[in-house]
């Protein structure tokens, strides 16, 4: 048997679980591979040790190597456009076949795309939230101050960035990270740190999306993070079919319907060219 006709009937076999039923989607970092953001634990993927909250908070030169690297991973990060599987997913909602959509990235790329109802699990890269006061910045409001304030950064053409709009900075000692302006207290992008836990309003946002759905899809997500396995759980206790499109295993595979072992874009594509037919 080819792969070729093996991944059609893998698409055959997703098509005939999700059909004639209200899909509730779950994506990660694998949707955005092909606008150009890299994948966090996808193949090839150099390893990171991400930033706790602990760190942003406690240790002033993290914090400022944080914002150093991404502001300027954050000129290119928002350079990234939707690509093919995020315009399915919002057509598919548009045709009410998929009432919304659960992401674990921060690229804002559903909403670019013309997703109506997106539920950030892990915050938005273009706002920044005052630690004191709660205040919310636009992150390009932000972003222009930072280079007021730090005529020296370089931009260089090439910038090695990761999921969360970071890149790789090494002098930090003299960045300059502007405060709050209404309170003068520490700015963080609002976006959860490895160590942060979800926004409970935000969690229970996602849980209703399960909920009120008839099957649970997950692209592009490894599940390695504690959110999004918990939303498959709880897809799994209600018994809804749980399909999981991801190159490479998932933790969530021994809990799904169906695993297509294939790319986020080619297969959503084919999916929505069935299901809003």
């Amino acid at each position: 048997m080819s792969t070729a006709a093996t991944a059609e009937q893998a698409i055959e076999s997703a098509i005939d679980i999700l059909a004639d039923r209200t899909v509730a989607v779950l994506t990660g970092a694998g949707i955005s591979t092909d606008s150009g953001i890299p994948d966090y634990r996808g193949e090839g993927a150099p390893k990171r040790t991400p930033m706790s909250y602990a760190q942003f908070l406690n240790d002033p030169r993290s914090r400022k190597r944080y914002w150093a690297g991404s502001h300027l991973g954050y000129a290119r990060f928002r350079a990234a456009r939707p690509n093919a599987g995020h315009v399915a997913l919002a057509l598919m909602e548009a045709a009410g076949v998929v009432p919304g959509v659960i992401t674990q990235n921060v690229d804002g790329l559903h909403t670019q795309a013309g997703s109506r109802r997106v539920v950030p699990l892990h915050g938005t890269m273009d706002r920044v939230v005052c630690l004191r006061c709660g205040q919310m910045f636009a992150r390009e409001d932000i972003a222009r101050q930072i280079d007021d304030l730090n005529p020296w950064l370089s931009k260089p053409d090439a910038v090695t960035i990761a999921p969360d709009g970071d890149a790789d900075v090494t002098d930090v000692d003299s960045f300059v990270i502007p405060p709050c302006s209404v309170c003068g207290g520490p700015l963080k992008p609002d976006v959860v740190f490895f160590g942060e836990f979800v926004p409970p309003l935000r969690f229970q946002a996602a849980r209703e999306l399960v909920d009120g759905a008839d099957a649970l899809l997950v692209a592009g997500s490894s599940l390695a993070v504690n959110s999004g396995i918990r939303l498959v759980e709880q897809a799994r206790r209600r018994k809804l079919p749980i399909v999981v499109i991801n190159r490479g295993e998932t933790k969530g595979d021994a809990r799904a319907t169906l695993k297509l072992n294939a790319g986020t874009s080619e297969t959503l594509v084919a999916l929505a060219d069935t299901l809003i037919s």
